[in-house]
């Protein structure tokens, strides 16, 4: 029988190329919804609820899920860092899987982040470059953000480290610190590069998408996945069985 999917944010970008590649993936978007409509009419049709939308929608959404015991899918960005920790303990209430990115080759650059920052270690300067269309509100991105996190958790460094950007005499750059630079222009559908630098060789790793439904795909294959889950939350690591 088809996944029948409430998408919340069906006018944005995302949610028409999720809306578009749904059929071709054994599912049925039952109630395309944005801001403004009434979700709760619509959940008592649905298996799962696939949200991205404003980061201001996530906890009202959320909410009705827990309400009404509905497995969901984030793809929505932007949250602030204690808005999320709130938001998070709340989706810990249904089966949830929350990501920055859903496309399958981010998923492998997460893992190779995690596993060269681990082997390079301090020796070996990091920076993270995302690159996206004129048109996105956020920055960094969610991508970004999260592999910003994996390479704190490996170095032991708290978001203190963290410089965005450098502007002025800045000084020597200091061994604890992991440099983010957000580029925006054009239509430019995501570029992530996570360098490591050290004195005589540099090591990049780079994902590019060209295709927006690379993330739509994802996105409807963790819905199928996250149907029938316990309860917490999850991300795209568990669902390819990465982590």
């Amino acid at each position: 029988m088809s996944l029948k999917i409430l998408l919340n944010g069906a006018k944005g970008r995302m949610g028409q190329t999720i809306a578009s590649v749904a059929g071709s993936m054994d599912a049925t978007i039952t109630a395309a919804i944005d801001a403004g409509d009434n979700a709760a009419a619509h959940l008592a049709g649905c298996d799962v609820i696939i949200d991205f939308s404003g980061h201001q929608a996530t906890g009202p959404l959320l909410e009705l899920a827990v309400a009404h015991h509905k497995p969901i899918v984030i793809g929505t960005t932007g949250h602030g860092a204690e808005e999320k920790k709130r938001l998070l303990a709340l989706a810990a209430q249904v089966p949830c899987v929350w990501a920055g990115n859903f496309s399958v080759g981010v998923n492998l650059l997460f893992a190779l982040t995690r596993r060269a920052t681990a082997i390079l270690g301090a020796d070996y300067d990091t920076e993270v470059i995302e690159m996206h269309h004129r048109f996105k509100k956020d920055a960094p991105s969610g991508t970004a953000a999260r592999l910003l996190e994996i390479i704190l958790e490996e170095r032991k460094l708290t978001a203190a480290a963290l410089k965005h950007g450098r502007s002025g005499i800045t000084g020597e750059r200091s061994p604890n610190e992991v440099g983010v630079h957000a580029l925006r222009g054009g239509d430019v559908v995501g570029d992530h590069t996570v360098l490591f630098a050290a004195l005589g060789e540099r090591v990049e790793l780079t994902h590019k998408a060209s295709d927006r439904g690379i993330f739509a795909r994802g996105a409807v294959r963790a819905a199928h996945w996250v149907v029938g889950r316990p309860a917490g939350v999850y991300d795209m690591q568990d669902v390819l069985g990465l982590s």
